[in-house]
């Protein structure tokens, strides 16, 4: 029977890795389609030559690596070279992930990804949990996180991504990670709820 599918979103610096991470040490199998989409850029065949025929073959090295400094040059300013990128990369992720699911026994799964619903997987999982932190408090972790970053940049990919207001609307649950309340009882509670749901 296919596992029980929650999905894990929220914008840069909310703290949806940290989140997703807890739910790791409680052992529940988890996707992060970020770093698996980074992986497939270089380890899927198809989406290699997709790559290459879209953005040239400067988009690799020789060795077959990813060229990420001519990639940003490729799509940073230009939403149209992004969105033409991310239609590429979002299938082959999906075929991922579809063939990690397949493998997994657990009556329940986390897939985390930044772009849940604007990639439009959101709609193929059972639920979403919203991790929710106001603007400033997400920058001023970003920047101390990221130092190649600045407050500007930051905002930058604010601005492409869906508006927190509107994420935590879609949501069937919000963590908050503003520093106001723990985030490991918010955890812990929704783990329950999990847990009862898949062995019902």
């Amino acid at each position: 029977m296919k596992p029980y599918q929650v999905g894990i979103t929220g914008g840069i610096g909310s703290g949806k890795s940290l989140v997703r991470k807890i739910f790791e040490c409680l052992g529940v199998p988890t996707y992060d389609a970020d770093s698996r989409a980074k992986e497939v850029m270089t380890s899927d065949a198809i989406l290699v030559e997709q790559i290459k025929k879209e953005f040239g073959q400067e988009a690799y090295s020789p060795r077959g690596e990813l060229n990420r400094k001519y990639m940003a040059e490729q799509v940073f300013h230009r939403p149209d070279r992004l969105e033409t990128l991310n239609q590429l990369v979002h299938p082959r992720v999906r075929a991922d992930y579809s063939n990690w699911l397949a493998q997994q026994t657990s009556p329940y799964i986390l897939k985390e990804a930044a772009l849940l619903y604007e990639a439009g997987s959101a709609k193929e999982l059972d639920k979403i949990i919203a991790v929710y932190a106001p603007e400033g408090v997400r920058i001023a972790r970003v920047v101390k996180r990221d130092p190649h970053r600045n407050a500007a940049a930051v905002k930058e990919v604010m601005q492409r991504q869906m508006n927190e207001e509107e994420k935590r609307n879609k949501a069937d649950f919000v963590i908050l990670n503003d520093d106001s309340v723990l985030v490991i009882p918010q955890v812990l509670q929704l783990h329950q709820q999990f847990v009862d749901r898949t062995t019902i």
